[in-house]
């Protein structure tokens, strides 16, 4: 029985009850079934950019301090770049109480995607940029490559998590230790 009709003007909308309601908005506010908003994966995405990049830094640092090639060097920088994207919400959700274990679960559920795109986005633009994978530390090409790469991963990631999100996938669980 539709009861739409009966409440115009009232709490009840698009024919929800109000504990309906309340359960939708919540989907809708943590990205859960009910679709994600472009702030939640905005925020997913960001989170997941923190530890990528630092990671990613440190092993661009490194590998360009020790004067290695550029393929040991990549693979050094997006090795790091996982292991502190994960290492991020490993934190965050043993804090939450879950053991180590089902935290390893959890990082591997709600990342591996987002951190594969940001990665593959991320260091495609710097083997493109010419120069880049020559430049030293000190040079403005180094930083400008990585931090432009780092923008462009944040732009085509973004939309990918909100997919994913949306669908209950990737970060969406993590907002169940929140």
């Amino acid at each position: 029985m539709d009861h739409t009709s009966d409440h115009t003007g009232t709490a009840h909308h698009d024919g929800l009850h109000e504990g309906q309601r309340g359960h939708a908005d919540h989907a809708a506010l943590h990205g859960g079934h009910a679709g994600a908003s472009w702030g939640t994966a905005a925020k997913a995405t960001l989170h997941c950019l923190t530890g990528c990049a630092i990671g990613e830094i440190l092993g661009m640092a490194i590998g360009t301090a020790l004067l290695w090639r550029n393929a040991p060097t990549m693979a050094l920088a997006i090795v790091l770049a996982f292991l502190f994207g994960y290492s991020f919400t490993m934190f965050a959700v043993l804090r939450a109480g879950l053991d180590f274990k089902t935290a390893i679960k959890v990082a591997l559920a709600a990342d591996t995607v987002s951190i594969a795109v940001m990665e593959l986005v991320d260091n495609v633009i710097i083997a493109l940029t010419p120069g880049a994978m020559d430049a030293h530390l000190s040079e403005g090409l180094f930083w400008s490559a990585l931090l432009g790469g780092f923008a462009v991963a944040f732009l085509i990631t973004t939309p990918v998590n909100k997919w994913m999100i949306g669908r209950g996938k990737g970060h969406a669980v993590v907002h169940a230790y929140h």
